[in-house]
């Protein structure tokens, strides 16, 4: 990858004017005058990481100050909650240190700025957010794709962010108008891959713009679905309740293993309680042995309507 000096760019995410001098095709645009809340820039990392790993083979993690690296890749640095550094290796593309800049490097932006970076999927219902969370290859954004073809929004994919407004309610932002769908995701909806962007590394992922279904508001965080692969051949819808809402949240905190190091445990914890006394929290059971989106997004449906008739 060449580290020449280029013309940096303005784009937005999660509710942030970024200033990027690589070029970020996933982001919205905007005009160059726009005073930046993130710079994105290049950096030669290597005496940094060389004297702060100690040893380590792939995280920093200080207060203000988080570096890490991927063998024969690059290293990233994120400091102060305003400013990520990227410092390539050998052959790397930008599509490889875009990866990692909108993912882990974002991530940990929001964390240092104590934002709740929630690993998951949200979309718009009737004016709330719902966020749909889970660990990797639980379905998420296949879900969430199924409410989109239903006619429903995108507000974030992959990095779910989440703040409390003053009055304690918990709120999400939009993070960017894109998806990334396996290639069987999208044999099912007839979809043609060869228009989208492969993602680097999961060659049968794909980048999946949806700039006319996004959302462009912040929107209040109404209910959490955690979805969990299971053996059974019937879908499974149980409510979250007491003290194992704290730990759901904390397990679907995107790179929970930060919190801790960054001095992040007692934030992390009053954040989450205040989200538990506001939202509603279910674990929906999806079976491996089929196709069961559609089903999925009906019975979210169905109980988020009985929700909005009982609290009316």
């Amino acid at each position: 990858m060449k580290t020449s000096i280029k013309q940096k760019s303005s784009h937005k995410a999660f509710g942030f004017n970024v200033l990027s001098d690589i070029f970020l095709p996933e982001l919205p645009k905007l005009e160059n005058d726009r005073e930046a809340d993130i710079i994105i820039e290049y950096k030669n990392l290597t005496s940094t990481w060389e004297e702060l790993s100690e040893g380590s083979e792939y995280f920093v993690l200080k207060k203000d100050l988080i570096l890490f690296r991927l063998p024969e890749k690059a290293i990233f640095m994120i400091k102060n909650g305003n400013k990520i550094n990227y410092s390539p290796m050998n052959n790397t593309t930008e599509d490889q240190i875009r990866l990692y800049l909108l993912g882990t490097c974002m991530g940990a932006l929001l964390m240092q700025r104590k934002i709740l970076p929630l690993h998951g999927s949200a979309i718009e219902i009737d004016g709330n957010a719902y966020g749909i969370v889970g660990d990797s290859g639980a379905g998420k954004s296949t879900l969430a794709s199924v409410f989109l073809n239903k006619g429903y929004h995108l507000i974030s994919d992959d990095v779910i962010p989440v703040t409390l407004n003053e009055k304690n309610i918990p709120m999400i932002t939009p993070a960017y108008p894109q998806q990334k769908l396996w290639q069987e995701s999208l044999d099912y909806f007839n979809v043609e891959s060869s228009q989208y962007r492969p993602i680097v590394e999961r060659e049968s992922k794909y980048a999946v713009p949806v700039l006319n279904q996004f959302v462009s508001k912040q929107l209040p965080l109404a209910g959490v679905f955690e979805l969990v692969k299971t053996e059974n051949d019937v879908i499974e819808l149980n409510p979250i309740q007491n003290l194992q809402c704290l730990q759901t949240l904390y397990s679907h905190t995107y790179r929970n293993f930060f919190i801790h190091p960054l001095g992040l445990l007692d934030w992390h914890f009053n954040i989450t309680a205040k989200i538990c006394e506001s939202i509603s929290l279910y674990q929906l059971c999806r079976p491996v042995s089929r196709f069961s989106a559609l089903d999925l997004a009906e019975i979210i449906l169905s109980t988020v309507k009985k929700e909005e008739t009982f609290y009316g």
